[in-house]
């Protein structure tokens, strides 16, 4: 694939504007070996493989990547929206390219994996493949996320077998399970859900007369929040990290 044709393929904007950063020596593509210095290209019809491709644009390092899979370490006080009401959206947390990607669809650009409250923290995933989206997103593919809950009242083992067995949401005439619970301490609470049902952590802890004063999501699947992402933070998802994340 050309050079030109890459850099438009993962955002730096239209294939004129990719031309013009090549052209005027600021991207740089690194050799096959890994420890050498990456080379300035000007010919923005060169070809390169795209499999394995690294590159320098502006002095930032890029993987070449035909679909982008991000985790996100949310902070509280953002919003999981391109056009937010009230708070930042998280997309601002994210580098130009990655929130231009071009798509098919008319929204450009990597999506949220479902979407979290703005007060709620933690692990969020970010991709441009609806595939991808569909498959986490489904309830039908079961694929567990953990959340640790901060109550407002003191915790007891009623609660916590009600939220076993199955509470009714208002919307809902059928009960809401939780796949797993556990009381961590007298006002935390571990909670494992298989599907997202619209502030479903919060409806169901009110459902057992308590309120939810704290929410962040730790784990997805088999993949745990790096402790080492401060909240605000991003990176790739490797192939590992992918198959553990859809482990059911």
């Amino acid at each position: 694939m050309q050079l030109q044709e890459i850099l438009y393929s993962q955002g730096f904007g239209t294939r004129r504007v990719c031309a013009g950063l090549i052209q005027q020596g600021f991207v740089q593509v690194y050799r096959d070996d890994t420890n050498a210095a990456p080379l300035v290209c000007k010919d923005a019809s060169a070809e390169f493989a795209q499999v394995g491709l690294r590159f320098r644009v502006q002095g930032v390092d890029w993987p070449y990547a035909e679909k982008a899979y991000l985790l996100l370490n949310k902070p509280a006080g953002t919003e999981c929206s391109q056009k937010p009401s009230t708070y930042p959206s998280i997309y601002t947390l994210l580098p130009s390219p990655l929130r231009l990607r071009p798509q098919k669809a008319a929204v450009q650009g990597v999506q949220a994996v479902g979407r979290l409250d703005q007060d709620t923290t933690g692990m969020l995933l970010l991709t441009d493949d609806g595939k991808f989206i569909h498959r986490m997103s489904s309830p039908r593919h079961h694929v567990p996320k953990v959340y640790e809950v901060t109550v407002k009242h003191p915790l007891d083992a009623r609660q916590v077998e009600q939220l076993l067995a199955g509470v009714v949401l208002d919307d809902d005439p059928k009960p809401v399970r939780a796949a797993a619970c556990q009381a961590v301490s007298e006002f935390q609470l571990r909670l494992t859900l298989t599907e997202g049902k619209y502030h479903q952590v919060k409806r169901m802890v009110a459902a057992v007369s308590n309120r939810v004063e704290g929410l962040h999501r730790s784990r997805m699947g088999g993949l745990a929040l790096p402790v080492d992402l401060a909240p605000g933070q991003w990176r790739w998802l490797s192939a590992a990290d992918l198959a553990l994340v859809s482990r059911e």
